[in-house]
């Protein structure tokens, strides 16, 4: 199918445009550089130039497209209520322009927040509702149109989407601990985070795309919950730093804006959407990739 994506040069979203490629489907990214639009033409996709706040862009984007994968977000930790703003009111143009035509509109989203006391589960609903709330309340927004014709799924990434070249979180925290010459956990580092290999998550995204039911909430979670405190211990023997504590209050002016989720639990499960999708993650897992080095750039 012909397959409109955002974030298409992003970290996750190049791994998904040559999953989609692979698969045989046209795929046309969002490019807001001449960076973007060349290595996406590299990877052999076509160019649609424009940004998130280019409605019409995105407008035609997925009125010309057989499905949608809409992965980008401005991630504008300084201005939380523009980067909600602007996923909202893109949510809702895609969304509309694919009203009444039953193709599939694929959507990143987030565990964070699902359950408290245990691993979330695609059968807990977002907490996040209206414009102001994390991500614009896109989840449900999106969701809501599956009763106008729209194949919404919605893929909800763990908080690490990792792999050789990352430079999310995991990155992050890898930069801080380069930076102070300790490898920190917040507290006893009790807290986990759920983790994928990028590799994964861009063939569940191209699985969900293909044949997951509208409505669908899918987790891309490979490990379920990986021990903050394993995961600075791991930095630690990596960078060859030793392994120490920060307490709730520090964690910010540690680690930066990550602080703030460096402490909380992000565990989440994916039984059923390994079910549904017939989805069995083969990458490596994170303590893994960082042990092998892929955060060496950080």
């Amino acid at each position: 199918m012909r397959v409109f994506v955002t974030g298409a040069s992003g970290w996750i979203g190049s791994a998904v445009v040559d999953e989609l490629l692979a698969a045989g489907h046209d795929v046309a990214g969002l490019a807001r550089s001449d960076a973007a639009a060349s290595a996406l033409e590299a990877q052999g996709a076509t160019v649609l130039r424009g940004d998130l706040d280019d409605l019409d862009a995105l407008r035609r984007g997925a009125v010309d497209a057989e499905g949608v994968v809409h992965l980008a977000n401005k991630h504008d930790w300084a201005n939380l209520a523009e980067s909600n703003r602007a996923e909202r009111e893109a949510v809702e143009t895609l969304a509309e322009a694919l009203v009444g035509t039953g193709r599939p509109f694929v959507l990143a989203a987030g565990v964070a927040a699902l359950a408290a006391g245990r691993p979330g589960t695609e059968a807990d609903p977002s907490p996040a509702i209206g414009p102001g709330s994390p991500r614009g309340g896109g989840e449900n927004l999106a969701l809501a149109y599956v009763d106008r014709g729209v194949r919404t799924v919605s893929v909800r990434f763990a908080p690490t989407v990792h792999g050789d070249g990352d430079h999310g979180f995991v990155a992050i925290i890898t930069a801080a601990a380069r930076r102070h010459g300790v490898s920190a956990h917040v507290g006893d580092g009790s807290t986990s985070w759920s983790a994928v290999h990028v590799a994964d998550a861009a063939r569940l995204v191209r699985l969900g795309l293909e044949s997951a039911p509208a409505g669908s909430r899918l987790h891309a979670v490979a490990e379920e919950a990986v021990p903050s405190r394993e995961i600075a211990q791991a930095i630690g023997d990596a960078l060859v730093v030793p392994v120490t504590s920060v307490a709730a209050e520090d964690a910010i002016e540690h680690f930066g804006f990550i602080g703030m989720f460096f402490g909380m639990d992000m565990s989440a499960a994916s039984d059923h959407t390994r079910r549904v999708l017939d989805w069995t993650p083969t990458g490596p897992g994170l303590l893994e990739d960082i042990k092998a080095g892929a955060y060496r750039h950080a």
